[in-house]
Order: structure tokens, then sequence, then C-alpha cells
């Protein structure tokens, strides 16, 4: 089974930037997206940046202009830069990979790693 390992996750200072990494077990076919969500307590997964197969991108409109999402596929990752960070952004990040075929919508999803912005 195709497995979704992140890393970069860590504790930054208000401003400071970090890049988040989701590296997939295997090459995934069939991709219709692929993207990084967020989850605070009390609060439910949130979509924090998506890019379709065709490379088009969306943002929350919280982190537009100081999040950016990319992928390498020759490398079967995808990464989430984060500048300026605010303490908002605290969370925990979780990377997903959808997919679509003739059975319909799959999400692979990681196993989340710790964002912490604290002065």
């Amino acid at each position: 089974q195709v497995q979704l390992v992140e890393s970069g996750g860590g504790l930054v200072q208000p401003g400071g930037s970090l890049r988040l990494s989701c590296a997939a077990s295997e090459r995934i076919f069939s991709i219709n997206a692929m993207g990084w969500y967020r989850q605070t307590p009390g609060k439910q997964r949130e979509l924090v940046a998506r890019i379709a197969s065709s490379g088009t991108t969306n943002y929350a409109d919280s982190v537009k202009g100081r999040f950016a999402i990319s992928r390498d596929d020759a490398k079967n990752t995808m990464y989430l830069q984060m500048n300026s960070l605010k303490p908002e952004d605290t969370a925990v990040y979780y990377c997903n990979v959808q997919t679509i075929a003739w059975a319909g919508i799959h999400d692979y999803w990681g196993q989340g790693t710790q964002v912490t912005v604290s002065s």
C-alpha cells in the first residue's frame, strides 16, 4: 500500500520560514490533486494549499502570498514552503494525495507533522 511520509515540521519564531516535505513510498498513478491540510485542537481539518494534476494551485486566504506548494514528480515528493509564519499557523499539517479512477475517488493521507510558531 502507498504511504505518505511527512517531514520538515518544527518550532519557528514568527516571521520565520519552514519547508514541509511529503514523500510517497512509491509512484502514485491517476492523481487528481495533491494538497496540504492542517488541524488544530477543537477545529476540523482545513485546506491550506492544493495543486491539481494540471498544475493549477489554490490557497486558503489566510496563507496566500506566504505559502507555496510545489511537487517533484521524479522524486514522488511534494513540498509546502511556508514564509512569514504567524502564530496562527501553528497546527499539525497533513499531506494528501487524491486519485481518481474507474472505482472512484481515493485519498491518501500522511501521518502529520507539527508546526509550532511561537515567540
